[in-house]
């Protein structure tokens, strides 16, 4: 009889590091069925639905739809649906990846019926407690049965923390797969030239951790150095606007900061 595995995908570094491992499974198809249980943490077709489509993945088997919300509505949330669906389905293995509200949530509740968790990206630390992802890391690998490491360090993390050597394994890091699975299609997109971009003559710019966005003097300094390296290179900033809201921390500060046309 085959073993069911499930693995649950929350937000979009979820669906990158999920989709090798769904690849590997297709090639042992006669002995695992493996299924994908979307949470909806990141719910927008252009948060999720692309990466999908982008990553060669298929349509998740089971689809929470628990959105947006506080840390706690999320996690709430994400373990009401999952339970649901651990109980219809029985795998015999549940794949958690990161960090996020989702990895800890579906954690909780698999261990509680019994379910048996392994951890992709398990033993990652940034031994600072603010970070709503330290505490999920840290409660998710003192639960999960196995962990899945992608560096040296987080073996000296797991070991510092008395988790089973037995139970650590170094795999590698997915995300890594996923990029050399991407390259192809890189190679074929216009969208230096649809931006005006020439190859090494940029640098791309994410901004996105409380720290660094919603504290001016932090981001003040940020942007000091934005502004230095942009001298010499253009910096490309992708961001998302819903439905034209302009109404977020960051974005308050860029005005307070008077960068509104930079």
């Amino acid at each position: 009889m085959k073993k069911k595995i499930i693995s649950v995908v929350g937000a979009r570094p979820n669906f990158m590091k999920v989709a090798p491992i769904h690849r590997a499974f297709q090639e042992v198809s006669d002995k695992f069925e493996h299924q994908i249980c979307h949470t909806g943490q990141h719910y927008d077709s252009k948060m999720s639905d692309s990466f999908f489509n982008d990553l060669n993945m298929p349509n998740p088997t089971y689809f929470l739809g628990v959105g947006s919300g506080s840390h706690a509505e999320q996690t709430a949330k994400v373990m009401v649906g999952i339970e649901k669906v651990l109980i219809e389905a029985k795998p015999d293995l549940l794949i958690v990846v990161g960090d996020v509200n989702s990895t800890l949530a579906a954690s909780i509740t698999a261990v509680k019926l019994g379910i048996k968790v392994a951890h992709i990206e398990g033993g990652l630390r940034s031994f600072d407690r603010s970070m709503p992802e330290e505490i999920n890391r840290l409660a998710t690998d003192a639960i999960s049965d196995f962990c899945f490491i992608t560096e040296e360090d987080a073996l000296l993390n797991l070991t510092k923390e008395n988790f089973p050597k037995d139970k650590i394994y170094f795999v590698g890091n997915t995300m890594i797969d996923s990029l050399n699975y991407a390259l192809e299609n890189v190679k074929k997109s216009n969208i230096l030239e649809n931006l005006n971009l020439k190859e090494n003559e940029f640098v791309l710019l994410t901004l996105h951790r409380p720290s660094n966005v919603d504290d001016k003097e932090q981001l003040n300094m940020l942007l000091d150095i934005i502004e230095f390296i942009s001298k010499n290179k253009k910096a490309v900033f992708p961001m998302l606007f819903k439905k034209k809201r302009l109404h977020c921390k960051f974005l308050a500060l860029l005005y307070e900061l008077q960068l509104k046309d930079q």
